[in-house]
């Protein structure tokens, strides 16, 4: 049975910022399920110790990054079996606002240091001297934030063997000089060889030069992470990697996730019984304030506000087609300027177009539902969660073609119309006119309800379960494993 370390910096339901939180409160599961020994380790953010009242005090380690001593909590992951550890750092962790950013969405100055404590305390239970009598096979970090566990113990000869994911290699957690000197670190890891880049301290190059294999969230965006389009300056050091990198595709936890049995949603239903799905379209268009039009082709956006999600090409694409009946429903925060004008949006085409700024988790369920397509014009997508959910909601993605886009949307064409095999649309260039094609496109499906319907019943039947990548995940620890003997 292989022992898995699994070390985050967020968890759903505990803690969430974005789909790093829903890989790290699934795929854990979904591993323990299929026999490994899976053990999470978390900071213990202010929202976790409020979480986690069942817990209790396991260890007490001095770290030299700390000023205090850091206590090790133990509970379980959610309502699973699997174990959680927390860091529990009260000078570190316990403080108001976000994992990475305080109440005014400003970085946590301290950050370098706060993340370098949670390292250090991982490696600990990492190496067994955290006096739990428990040391695993196989330590799996996730993104910057966990970047330095590979460093620190790529130094110790009896160490486990080490996995990196990646779930947006342009989240780099760079610091400069000055940081890099507070942290108590070995000097010579700061080095292009190691975790110096361009003369700054970036955390991801510690799982990205020290693990033994790295793998990241979608076969293609392992291989756009190799380009100079996508690599964010460390495409060279991927492609040096290259026989080390797995592209494997998140999943979705279909427990949460089924419209069959969701509790957030106005209507129930499945494959078989999709007429229902138009009462969950009445009550998005009540809630959002769109025109109650049931031939309205009603168009979602959930996503975070920013250049990446390409959102700022929705007013331009949707121009020449708010007469032809498109509505659209938008769930999103981030950048303030495209906040402003999604808000400018809703206020020129009342009835036409609405939005809720912030995080609402059961909203984004009612939306995706109730939507008709959901639109994802991503200028680069490492995964993305969005059109996974959607099509078991018989809501049909409207995507470009980047990333887990790419590998989990088979685009409308007759050929894949006629096997039953399409399950949205798709489109190449990041810009509104590509966009405006690939709406106006779909809004003609839509008015061909049987067709539209083949689309929406091949999208439900795809399983895009954790199981699936789960199995993917227990073969790297075993490569992982044999490759560090």
């Amino acid at each position: 049975m292989h022992k898995i370390l699994f070390a985050t910096s967020e968890v759903h339901p505990l803690v969430k910022t974005g789909g790093l939180s829903e890989v790290s409160g699934a795929l854990p599961v979904a591993l323990y399920r299929m026999g490994l020994d899976v053990r999470v380790v978390l900071p213990g953010y202010r929202p976790v110790l409020a979480a986690c009242t069942n817990v209790r005090v396991v260890a007490q380690l001095s770290l030299p990054a700390s000023v205090e001593p850091v206590r090790i909590l133990e509970g379980a992951l959610g309502r699973s079996a699997v174990p959680l550890y927390v860091v529990d750092a009260p000078a570190m962790f316990d403080r108001p606002g976000g994992p990475y950013a305080d109440l005014a969405d400003r970085d946590w100055p301290d950050n370098a240091g706060r993340f370098t404590v949670f390292c250090r305390a991982a490696v600990e239970l990492g190496m067994d001297r955290a006096g739990l009598r428990w040391q695993p096979d196989v330590v799996h970090c996730h993104d910057w934030q966990s970047g330095l566990i590979p460093a620190l113990l790529a130094r110790e000869p009896l160490r486990p063997a080490t996995v990196f994911t990646i779930h947006n290699i342009a989240y780099m957690g760079s610091f400069d000089r000055a940081h890099f000197e507070t942290l108590g670190l070995p000097p010579d890891l700061f080095r292009p060889e190691a975790m110096e880049f361009y003369g700054q301290f970036a955390f991801i190059k510690g799982g990205l030069v020290f693990a033994d294999l790295i793998t990241t969230v979608s076969p293609t965006y392992a291989r756009e992470i190799q380009t100079p389009q996508y690599g964010c300056g460390l495409d060279g050091l991927m492609r040096h990697r290259s026989a080390d990198l797995i592209g494997i595709l998140n999943g979705v936890d279909y427990e949460l996730w089924d419209p069959a049995a969701d509790t957030e949603i106005a209507a129930r239903y499945d494959a078989q019984s999709l007429e229902r799905k138009s009462g969950n379209k009445r009550a998005l268009q009540r809630e959002m304030g769109l025109h109650a039009e049931e031939a309205a082709f009603v168009l979602g956006a959930v996503s975070r506000l920013a250049h990446q999600k390409g959102i700022d090409l929705l007013p331009g694409a949707l121009a020449p087609l708010w007469r032809e009946g498109v509505q659209l429903a938008v769930l999103g925060a981030g950048d303030g300027d495209l906040q402003r004008r999604i808000a400018a949006l809703t206020a020129a085409q009342p009835g036409q177009c609405g939005a809720y700024f912030g995080y609402n988790d059961s909203l984004s369920h009612r939306l995706i539902a109730g939507a008709d397509a959901l639109v994802m014009p991503s200028r680069y997508e490492p995964c993305g969660l969005g059109q996974l959910y959607c099509q078991r909601y018989g809501t049909v993605p409207i995507v470009r073609r980047t990333g887990g886009l790419a590998d989990s949307v088979t685009p409308v064409n007759a050929d894949a119309l006629n096997a039953d095999m399409a399950t949205g649309l798709v489109f190449d260039e990041p810009s509104a006119a590509a966009l405006s094609s690939a709406l106006r496109a779909a809004m003609f499906l839509y008015r061909v309800p049987s067709q539209w319907r083949r689309v929406q019943r091949a999208g439900m039947q795809r399983d895009f379960g954790w199981a699936r990548s789960a199995r993917r995940y227990a073969e790297v620890y075993r490569r992982a494993r044999l490759q560090r003997q």
